[in-house]
């Protein structure tokens, strides 16, 4: 669907800031309508929706980011932007999607989940970053550790990076929330990924406030070395307390 929908607004001329605006929407009425028909008593967390704290009083939890992205999706034909959809269950993320439509890749939990990372490319390590933004964590990270940045799109799009084997990590601070990272994190996870916080401590979603500002999703071998490099940067407990 949003596929056809790019196409069709770039056929009709439209810019980026309305092509955006069009894809949110869109993707926000499939998803929670599938929602609704599928399972009408479960609680929703999205973007694109205001947040009902009804939620918290759920056993489980949708976790939606309709359009992961969307500063790349207003931009065909460029292909790094995502999809993400999460499932929450009494405390913990039990199944998540992470759809990369334009690339007709989609990466899952479940049974088709390797269970473990792929072989890793020598050379130095490998960190995927914003390719308009980037974090100035990780790049003091990439300089302490000589490793390489790697410029890409979305959220997902980065973790999804590592569970592929393009890159080592995806390491982010400075401002997220819950949809960001609850599908790309479960779909990690299952793939045999380390996941945390910046400071190593746990994840937690379904939170009464859903901003979770910081995120590391790595190959386990190096989790250990990321985590003790971060501690000693200058700044490295100062991105999370920003909030947009």
């Amino acid at each position: 669907m949003l596929l056809e929908l790019r196409a069709r607004l770039r056929a009709e001329g439209v810019g980026p800031r309305e092509m955006k605006r069009a894809g949110d929407r869109a993707a926000q009425e499939s998803i929670a309508g599938g929602l609704t028909r599928l399972h009408p008593g479960d609680a929703v967390l999205s973007e694109e929706a205001p947040d009902d704290l009804r939620r918290l009083s759920r056993d489980r939890v949708w976790i939606v980011d309709p359009l992961d992205g969307t500063r790349e999706f207003g931009e065909p034909p460029r292909d790094d932007w995502a999809v993400h959809v999460a499932v929450w269950e009494r405390g913990e993320l039990v199944a998540g999607t992470v759809a990369l439509p334009a690339r007709g890749v989609v990466h899952s939990t479940g049974p088709f989940a390797a269970g473990r990372p792929p072989t890793r490319r020598p050379g130095p390590l490998r960190l995927a970053v914003s390719r308009s933004r980037p974090n100035a964590l990780v790049v003091d990270l990439s300089e302490r550790l000589q490793a390489e940045l790697v410029p890409m799109g979305s959220a997902g799009v980065k973790a999804m990076a590592v569970v592929d084997g393009t890159v080592d990590a995806y390491v982010h601070a400075g401002g997220q929330f819950e949809w960001d990272s609850a599908a790309p994190v479960a779909v990690a996870r299952a793939h045999g990924l380390h996941t945390s916080r910046t400071d190593g401590s746990a994840l937690r979603y379904n939170a009464p406030d859903p901003w979770l500002p910081d995120l590391v999703v790595c190959r386990p071998e190096v989790a250990d070395l990321l985590l003790t490099t971060i501690a000693v940067l200058p700044d490295a407990g100062a991105d999370r307390c920003l909030r947009r």
